[in-house]
């Protein structure tokens, strides 16, 4: 009977065909090709992005990456599914204005990084050109988000912070944009004093009490 074959046979050589035995696929080479993935996008942009130069940069061989996604927008797809949703967290800190200073906190982390920095405008173009794309990221990826943001404002809700009448959606966009324009669009800076002054700027806009 013939072995279950690992990642590390099939990138021996690039040329090689999946084994007829099923091949284990290691964590340790999926981690190696998201990061690839995304170094090759912020160095190239989606559209000119080739996924053999990102098995290359991950060291393993085409084999290994066609085992796990068949084109370059369904990893596309995959990977910023699974990442976006782990990049800032929903703190439940008892208050509705200390909960907006640490998303926004998160949020101004993640997009001082060097890679997202770059990613995102080439993402957004990309969804504009790119209907499949588009679709799967906001009817996916998007909702789920605002959704979780949705959170802050019912919890501040329960609590007497802000009315029933709230608005969950302006919420969201105001936690989003302000940032993103600011360190995304302008290439600004954001302190923690006007991370500060933000928070407060978006609590007063929902009512808060």
């Amino acid at each position: 009977m013939e072995r279950n074959r690992s990642d590390d046979d099939l990138a021996v050589n690039a040329s090689t065909r999946a084994p007829s035995g099923a091949a284990v696929m290691r964590p340790s080479v999926t981690d190696a090709l998201t990061r690839a993935f995304f170094e090759e996008w912020a160095q190239t942009g989606l559209g000119a992005l080739s996924l053999e130069r990102v098995a290359k940069r991950a060291g393993v061989g085409k084999a290994a990456l066609y085992r796990r996604w068949s084109s370059k927008q369904d990893m596309a797809i995959e990977l910023i599914k699974a990442v976006g949703l782990n990049l800032t967290s929903i703190p439940d800190s008892g208050s509705l204005l200390e909960d907006l200073r640490l998303i926004l906190l998160s949020l101004r982390r993640t997009l001082r990084h060097p890679l997202i920095r770059r990613i995102l405008p080439d993402l957004h173009a990309e969804m504009a050109r790119t209907s499949a794309l588009s679709a799967e990221i906001r009817n996916t990826l998007q909702y789920e988000r605002r959704e979780r943001g949705k959170v802050i404002v019912d919890r501040a809700i329960v609590r007497g912070e802000l009315s029933e009448t709230a608005d969950r959606e302006l919420a969201n966009d105001a936690l989003a944009s302000i940032l993103y324009w600011r360190i995304i669009v302008t290439g600004g800076r954001v302190s923690r004093v006007e991370i500060d002054k933000i928070a407060r700027f978006i609590a007063a806009g929902l009512g808060r009490q």
